[in-house]
């Protein structure tokens, strides 16, 4: 039976005036429900059909109409949103500074894109040497191997701890043309200094026997890529950071949607509301709510005399799930070449005919299973299966690997799952990064597609440099909010 692996319920006897201290209780799988920020509230018996906008706005009107707030707390840096990227800026703040941090989301960890996505890939063959992206792309990926080898050191397995495995990633083409930019492609990369090979179609039978690409293939090859998985990351963040609840330093508030801003005459915001809380911050308040953040600032700032546009766009995304799949093995990170400019294309359709496109990607998780991707369309927070679709990456897959042509896929029903979420898109393709103008202490950390795993250790230094005033070690300006609203 097909599954959503996007709303995730919490386990209610870890629940401490709704505070979840509980890593495993958002592992909870099938769960056939939708969970968003802008409809992130929703619970297990809101159904798929639910509009999400619509939910958020009669949400916020119960809110608004309640008389008190049930509590309130101070800390000295306030987190909205516990995906990969709030939860990584939370950890860098109280690993790199003695401040008091709290994470707020309106629903629990892996809810949204960081759950759906599952496998994250630390590739770099598909990017762009000198690109405003790199240096960025480049920092989170040594980062990422200084925080495996901090759990090696630690005694633990990191492919256990984080699903951290150096697979390597090929960049695989069909055609000569295709072959003519993978040469070019290994030179750049080779340039900036990464390992980088390019394998004729003979080559590349070798390393992955399963795949059939023909005489005039190949493939652009960085052998020293990895992968890890997104909720066991997630989960071992999450346990990192209330190590320091003991030291009265970390409290999480979730399933509590923020439904406003308390902002000082200076201009200052000086707390958020919650549903349950109002939550104090002497020094920084961060908001990293992915692809919710546009229609999340809309609603915080209307009343706040700012104006200012967040672009952040939901960007569905559908992911095939073969579980311990047997029929042949995968050594790499696969992508088609086309994965490029299907994942780069910067620009939202006005039809929605426009909005669909498929590309392939496969990759063998660390629990055996037979990820295939993907797929990218504007369709709003909608966030139902798609069997059309499915179907489509399962075809597309079997042009790649012809011996899944032997398997109905109707005959893996038993064995699938689908992973349905939100990608943040930004026009431009460049997160938001930096300081909401007109808001002296109100950062935002948006907009990144589909590259929040890899992109948010990055991102988590850059955001608490800023925080803590400290010059940041790669240049935030390409990220700047201002960039992105002129």
């Amino acid at each position: 039976m097909a599954s959503i692996s996007l709303s995730l319920s919490p386990n209610p006897n870890h629940l401490y005036n709704d505070t979840v201290f509980s890593p495993q209780s958002h592992f909870l799988r099938r769960v056939a429900t939708v969970s968003t920020l802008s409809g992130r509230h929703l619970n297990n018996k809101t159904s798929l059909s639910t509009s999400p906008e619509k939910y958020r706005r009669e949400k916020l009107a119960a809110v608004r109409m309640s008389s008190t707030v049930s509590d309130s707390h101070s800390y000295d840096v306030v987190v909205v949103g516990a995906g990969i990227i709030g939860l990584s800026i939370a950890r860098q703040l109280l690993n790199g500074s003695d401040l008091s941090v709290t994470v707020v989301d309106a629903a629990v960890p892996c809810s949204g894109a960081t759950g759906a996505g599952a496998s994250g890939y630390i590739w770099m063959v598909h990017k762009v040497p000198g690109s405003e992206k790199w240096e960025l792309a480049m920092r989170s990926r040594e980062l990422w191997e200084k925080f495996a080898e901090d759990v090696k050191h630690q005694g633990m397995d990191p492919q256990e701890v984080l699903g951290w495995k150096k697979t390597g990633s090929l960049l695989v083409g069909k055609t000569s043309q295709e072959m003519a930019a993978l040469k070019e492609k290994v030179e750049q990369l080779s340039k900036a200094g990464l390992k980088a090979e390019l394998l004729s179609s003979t080559e590349l039978q070798e390393v992955e026997p399963a795949l059939v690409i023909g005489e005039e293939g190949g493939a652009a090859f960085l052998p020293d890529d990895y992968q890890l998985d997104a909720r066991r990351s997630v989960a071992y963040i999450e346990k990192e950071n209330r190590k320091y609840a003991t030291e009265g330093r970390y409290r999480e508030y979730y399933n509590q949607p923020l439904t406003g801003l308390l902002r000082s005459e200076s201009g200052k915001v000086e707390a958020v509301q919650t549903s349950k809380n109002l939550l104090y911050s002497k020094k920084a308040i961060v908001i990293a709510t992915g692809c919710w953040t546009g229609s999340l600032m809309q609603e915080l700032i209307k009343d706040l005399d700012i104006e200012f546009d967040v672009p952040v766009k939901p960007r569905k995304g559908h992911l095939l799930v073969i579980e311990n799949f047997n029929s042949f093995k995968l050594n790499h990170g696969l992508m088609e070449v086309g994965y490029v400019s299907h994942q780069d294309a910067t620009r939202q359709p006005s039809a929605e005919t426009e909005t669909l496109s498929v590309s392939m990607t496969a990759t063998m998780d660390t629990s055996g299973n037979l990820v295939l991707g993907s797929s990218r369309q504007f369709v709003g927070f909608n966030t139902k299966i798609s069997e059309h679709i499915i179907n489509l990456i399962w075809e597309r897959a079997g042009e790649f690997f012809p011996s899944l042509r032997k398997h109905l896929l109707t005959d893996l029903e038993k064995s699938r799952e689908v992973r349905v979420g939100l990608r943040p898109f930004m026009p431009g393709g460049k997160p938001m990064i930096g300081l909401v103008p007109g808001l002296s202490n109100v950062f935002l950390a948006a907009g990144h597609e589909g590259e929040g795993l890899s992109l948010a250790l990055g991102t988590a230094e850059m955001v608490a440099d800023m925080v803590l005033g400290n010059p940041t070690k790669v240049d935030n300006a390409p990220y700047a909010l201002h960039t992105h609203c002129s």
